[in-house]
């Protein structure tokens, strides 16, 4: 079993900044695809950036220049810097991994708790 513990959400102004940081923990083999989504009240759930274990980075094209997503595998930790925040950013951002538990495994999707971040205007 593996966890996936969120930290960095918070109530910023609109034009600041914060770093979402998204570690895993537990039992595995290895991570694979690791990502960042984000839930504004009465909405789905959208993808906001992802990055492989090979360090291929994707960030959605409607936030590109404001969020960065970054990885340290050493530290099983995926990062989320976002840059001049708006009231559209306000929501729960969770963060996503695909763990391996042996060479062979497809692997299991885990999910975080989610971290509120409130963009006031």
């Amino acid at each position: 079993q593996a966890q996936l513990v969120e930290s960095g959400g918070g109530l910023v102004q609109a034009g600041e900044s914060l770093r979402l940081s998204c570690a895993a923990s537990g039992s595995m083999y290895a991570i694979d695809d690791m990502a960042w989504y984000r839930q504004a009240p009465g909405m789905q759930r959208e993808l906001v950036a992802s990055t492989t274990r090979g360090g291929i980075m994707y960030v959605a094209d409607f936030l590109k220049g404001r969020f960065t997503i970054s990885r340290d595998n050493a530290k099983n930790t995926i990062y989320l810097q976002m840059n001049s925040l708006q009231f559209g950013d306000t929501g729960v951002y969770y963060c996503s991994a695909n763990v391996l538990s042996s060479y062979w495994d497809t692997g299991t999707l885990y999910w975080g708790q989610g971290a509120q971040v409130t963009v006031s205007t």
